[in-house]
């Protein structure tokens, strides 16, 4: 069996793939939502930003006021061996390698910008970013919009509802692992991570619960009853984080002193204490990852299956249009320059009688055209009467030796304007005719 590394990684490759070929969910089972995932949920200023670059170990995520997060983030970390330099880098720009990740977080907003505009519109298509460091567990995050209640300045009137639809397309999947982040310092019952994973998973079963911001609850208050699993119950085991300060944001306070001073935050705490030993972003992320390995295992079967559709279906597609004949580029260009001669001669017999289908142009151009010609109202436009009428209203102040100028042009462009609807019926008459060939010699070619 493989490790986990290598399971996890190969998901990774897997899931890529997909993204390139526009596969990044939608309507039915495609393969991108069968493979095992698991999606970052929560509500604006929730610190779910925060919770992921502490997984992370790095600030890489955009900041600011509003939705920030306007398209799903595939966040693939990759752990590397002790020593080895950090790097990030994106499916979008797959030969640049980013170590400064200030440029890392400049590239998600300019990205994001790329799709969506200048504007505060969201869109499904995702940003695909891989980070490698020593620093991390093998992990696939998603990072989703953060739910808000109301639309603000620049904001589309759907725009609560369109996040919401967004969320939820990812995490209504039965493959889906749900990370439903809420702030401790709010009632866990009003939570719109919660509600939205109890709604799509009643169960629990799909669910992981982070609990933000534990030092920034009211004195005298705990967050014990959420995190034992009294309060509100999950299959899984509750998990408190203790994010950055504003001040620490400020300073750039280093990543690895934040987790340092997270650990030290529970192992002192009279209140959390007790359960120090599972609180904290370094066991979120080992929990995590050790979860997404256990539902890659069990959904390998139906991983497989799906593959071995696809490839079936992309095999009766070359069977359709042929398979290549020759191995090295010259005797594949002498392949191709030889269907090439064989479609010019078909298609010339065609053209030229040897075959039908010339003919039928000849007849466009020997009946329909002079047929509709023929009804043209030249009789009544060209009548005596309606041309003594028009270079009567044409007879102006200018001098003229015989009559005016300016009624000949009237009387000769009307006359031209009636040929315009015969003209293009016959141009499309023939096109049709034309593409009707190309597709019998295509089809005599492949015969040959």
């Amino acid at each position: 069996m493989a490790t986990m590394t290598s399971l996890i990684g190969l998901i990774n490759k897997i899931q890529r793939a997909c993204t390139v070929l526009g596969d990044h969910g939608g309507e039915g089972m495609s393969l991108w939502e069968a493979l095992p995932t698991v999606a970052v949920v929560g509500g604006q200023s929730s610190g779910k930003s925060s919770v992921l670059e502490s997984v992370v170990g790095r600030d890489f995520l955009p900041r600011g006021s509003g939705i920030v997060t306007r398209r799903p983030l595939v966040l693939q970390l990759h752990k590397t061996e002790e020593g080895k330099q950090e790097y990030a880098e994106f499916l979008h720009q797959s030969r640049k390698r980013f170590s400064d990740f200030a440029a890392v977080r400049q590239e998600i907003s300019d990205e994001t910008d790329r799709i969506t505009g200048k504007t505060k519109a969201i869109s499904n298509v995702p940003i695909q970013l891989s980070i490698y460091s020593p620093h991390v567990v093998n992990l696939t995050l998603i990072d989703l919009p953060g739910l808000t209640k109301v639309a603000v300045e620049g904001q589309s009137d759907t725009i609560v509802q369109d996040i919401e639809n967004m969320v939820r397309s990812y995490i209504e999947k039965p493959n889906c692992i749900i990370l439903a982040i809420s702030p401790a310092n709010q009632d866990i019952a009003t939570s719109d991570a919660i509600k939205i994973a109890r709604e799509v998973d009643p169960s629990g079963e799909r669910t992981f619960g982070v609990l933000t911001k534990l030092d920034l609850m009211d004195k005298g208050t705990n967050a014990v009853e959420v995190l034992e699993g009294r309060q509100y119950r999950l299959q899984h085991p509750w998990v408190g984080i203790v994010n950055r300060s504003q001040a620490d944001i400020n300073k750039n306070v280093d990543m690895i002193v934040a987790r340092k001073k997270e650990r030290e935050y529970f192992e002192t705490s009279p209140e959390y204490g007790h359960l120090a030993h599972k609180m904290g972003a370094e066991y979120l992320a080992r929990l995590l990852s050790q979860h997404l390995e256990y539902v890659i295992r069990q959904k390998i079967p139906s991983i497989i299956a799906l593959i071995n559709k696809a490839i079936d279906e992309l095999n009766a597609e070359l069977d359709r249009i042929g398979r290549p004949i020759a191995v090295d580029s010259g005797a594949k260009l002498y392949t191709i320059l030889q269907m090439c001669r064989a479609f010019d001669k078909v298609f010339k017999e065609h053209l030229d009688g040897g075959r039908p289908g010339g003919d039928r142009i000849y007849g466009v151009f020997d009946n329909q055209l002079p047929a509709a010609l023929k009804k043209l109202p030249f009789n009544r436009h060209l009548s005596v009467k309606n041309v003594e009428r028009v270079v009567t209203e044409a007879d102006g102040y200018q001098p003229h030796l015989i009559a005016p100028e300016q009624g000949y042009r009237r009387l000769i462009e009307g006359s031209i304007g009636y040929f315009k609807g015969p003209a293009e019926a016959s141009v499309d008459a023939v096109h049709l005719i034309l593409k009707e060939l190309v597709r019998k010699s295509i089809a005599e070619t492949e015969l040959i």
